[in-house]
């Protein structure tokens, strides 16, 4: 027998309206949507008047609900699977359903749709040309600290979801370990209620000191930029001369030619000005 297929739905992040043709022909042509929570899907699949089973399929039962979808697929029927809002297996449980289905020989078939990570970048005013998608951080204070110290030296743009109740503790953090970055606060995507607030983590801590926040919140913060970079080599290097710098290098065991090269990578200077200096003494 032929195994069914498992369609990863996108649904509308906010406004009904941008829910795709595709998305609702399928949603309407297989024989079980397995959701993240049944109450809000049906809300969605009431407006358009679709009626197939639910069955439910988040964190909490993904093993037990995951084996049953297998099941339900081995027997030939199609399945779709969809988040609260947007594309799912996206810092969601169905991940998990897909290498479930890879292991299985069972086809996984994207439909298109909303993601609110794609749709805060492009109006963020960030740089788009390369970024990286990090999530929700640990509400876990050790955890949240190491991942946020992990992406210091990061060049691209990232991209955090945050929830309403832990954004205060979040803009703070994140002053504390990146200094004054740029940062685009997106909140209520498509909703009545759309913003993007261009700003910097230092503006942001303070206006949320008289603000609540209220909504879902993606935040798209600006990577380490070269003047960033620069200024952090010209202080680290500001009370070491040329000589010394290289007489270290020589003395953790390089040659001086080599010592010279990286020293000048180090403090991001020309070999041949390393070179000259060095030979002053």
């Amino acid at each position: 027998m032929q195994y069914g297929k498992l369609y990863l739905v996108a649904t509308p992040i906010g406004n009904l309206e941008d829910i795709t043709y595709r998305a609702l022909k399928v949603l309407g042509s297989v024989e079980l949507i397995a959701c993240e929570d049944t109450r809000h899907s049906m809300k969605l699949l009431n407006h358009f008047d679709i009626q197939k089973p639910l069955t439910s399929y988040f964190e909490h039962n993904k093993k037990e609900k995951g084996d049953y979808i297998i099941s339900v697929l081995k027997t030939g029927k199609d399945v779709a699977l969809v988040t609260d809002a947007g594309t799912p297996a996206i810092s969601d449980p169905g991940e998990d359903l897909v290498r479930m289905c890879i292991a299985e020989d069972i086809s996984v078939v994207p439909v298109p749709g909303a993601a609110a990570l794609i749709n805060a970048l492009i109006i963020s005013g960030q740089d788009t040309g390369r970024f990286c998608f990090e999530g929700f951080l640990s509400v876990n204070k050790k955890s949240r600290n190491e991942h946020l110290n992990s992406l210091l030296n990061e060049k691209r743009t990232m991209i955090f979801h945050e929830a309403p109740h832990k954004l205060v503790r979040t803009l703070a953090d994140m002053h504390a370990v990146f200094g004054n970055r740029p940062i685009s606060i997106v909140r209520e995507l498509t909703k009545l209620h759309e913003e993007c607030m261009v700003t910097t983590l230092e503006q942001a801590v303070a206006y949320y000191e008289d603000n609540n926040p209220k909504g879902e919140y993606v935040l798209v913060l600006a990577g380490k930029s070269d003047a960033e970079q620069e200024a952090e080599r010209d202080r680290m290097f500001a009370d070491i001369s040329v000589k010394e710098h290289v007489d270290t290098l020589i003395a953790q065991g390089l040659s001086k030619k080599d010592a010279i090269k990286e020293a000048a990578k180090q403090r991001g200077a020309a070999r041949r000005d390393v070179y000259n200096e060095y030979e002053k003494y």
